[in-house]
């Protein structure tokens, strides 16, 4: 019984002498990252840890349902795409053609109006509000500098960096976009209770607007622009200017760093279904138009879904790839969320679900094809 007692104290003792080190050496974040994941038996972010996590409330206005087709849901699909959901965990699967709603179908207890999180599909949220704030007077261009809304980014080689270069994944920010890591900097904004002096603090490792590389704190400087541009709250902005207008059936939620801290994760995690995720795709589609209001200049969405380094697969906030020599853009998060859009076909597929494939030469994964294949295979 002594020994046991003290082995508990010793044990004790070491989880103390832990927690205070993660403290000294500015680690502390750990200690929520094991609490919110690994306890949960995960060994990343997964689809409902946003109920882990305090978070915003982007509301939603009267809700503007999609139609459905004549032939909604009269399809059955193929023994190969139901293999490929049950082995990715898919949780919902939704096809959209004209504007109506022909298939949709949801997996694993999640239904229509289930929440998941966004992942990186939040970026082309932030990327949409920017050309907003452009439109709207707040900032004056693409290529209107950081420096003029951070001062942090004034100086030196910081101060060449553009709104522009943020949105397209070119600002040369000194950033380790690794999702595994436990000390990256993308683990530390994901947990971090006050991500603005993480931001604050990054400094630069290349010239900015010379070239391509993705990067999670690029979306989240941008938001902290737009926050101080407009003088509103991320998520406000976003539900005044495209969650309400775009008519979705429900409130979504934003994880923010912390109450206190009160910075949303702009870069990833937003709440919702796939039916509203897939209304920006729509928007894109018909070049900022929704209804007949001109909600996005239709410039700025046309250089949007267009690269902007040559070869590469993104424009400013959306992935962009071919199939089948048809044009794609995107919407694209961690764990194979997708709004994926054909415009010369007028399609949109929204696949959200627990797990993706390893990503092929292209970039993407093998199933992604998979999931616009069948698609077209419905009349």
């Amino acid at each position: 019984m002594k020994i046991l007692k003290r082995i508990f104290l010793s044990l004790i003792s070491l989880i103390l002498v832990l927690i205070i080190a993660l403290y000294m050496f500015d680690y502390d974040y750990l200690i929520k990252a094991v609490r919110t994941i690994y306890f949960t038996g995960h060994t990343t972010a997964y689809l409902e840890d946003y109920k882990k996590f305090d978070n915003t409330t982007i509301e939603a206005g009267t809700a503007q349902p999609w139609p459905q087709a004549k032939n909604y849901n009269n399809y059955r699909l193929s023994d190969e795409l139901m293999q490929i959901h049950k082995e990715f965990g898919s949780i919902a699967y939704l096809v959209i053609k004209n504007d109506s709603i022909v298939f949709e179908d949801y997996y694993d207890g999640f239904g229509q109006n289930s929440k998941s999180n966004s992942f990186s599909m939040a970026k082309s949220y932030v990327s949409a509000l920017l050309g907003k704030a452009i439109k709207d007077g707040y900032i004056k261009s693409l290529d209107q500098p950081v420096g003029d809304f951070i001062s942090e980014y004034s100086q030196g080689t910081a101060a060449q960096m553009t709104v522009g270069d943020l949105a397209s994944m070119a600002s040369g920010l000194n950033w380790d976009e690794s999702y595994y890591s436990p000390f990256s900097v993308t683990t530390r904004a994901y947990f971090d209770d006050h991500l603005e002096p993480v931001m604050l603090g990054l400094g630069m490792k290349e010239k900015p607007g010379t070239g391509y590389q993705y990067l999670s704190g690029n979306t989240q400087l941008l938001a902290m622009v737009l926050e101080r541009a407009t003088g509103k709250k991320l998520a406000d902005y976003l539900s005044e200017s495209l969650w309400k207008p775009l008519g979705a059936n429900q409130d979504a939620l934003w994880q923010l760093d912390s109450e206190e801290g009160g910075l949303v994760k702009a870069y990833c995690c937003i709440a919702s279904n796939a039916r509203d995720f897939a209304r920006l795709g729509k928007l894109y589609k018909d070049y900022g138009e929704w209804n007949g209001k001109q909600i996005l200049d239709s410039a700025f969405v046309a250089q949007s879904i267009t690269p902007r380094f040559e070869g590469e697969p993104y424009g400013y906030g959306f992935w962009l790839k071919d199939f089948k020599d048809k044009k794609v853009f995107m919407m694209r998060g961690h764990l194979g969320q997708y709004v994926m859009v054909i415009p010369e076909d007028d399609l949109i597929v929204v696949r959200l679900g627990h797990s993706r494939g390893k990503t092929n030469t292209t970039g993407y994964p093998d199933e992604m094809d998979a999931y616009l294949e069948e698609a077209y295979k419905m009349n």
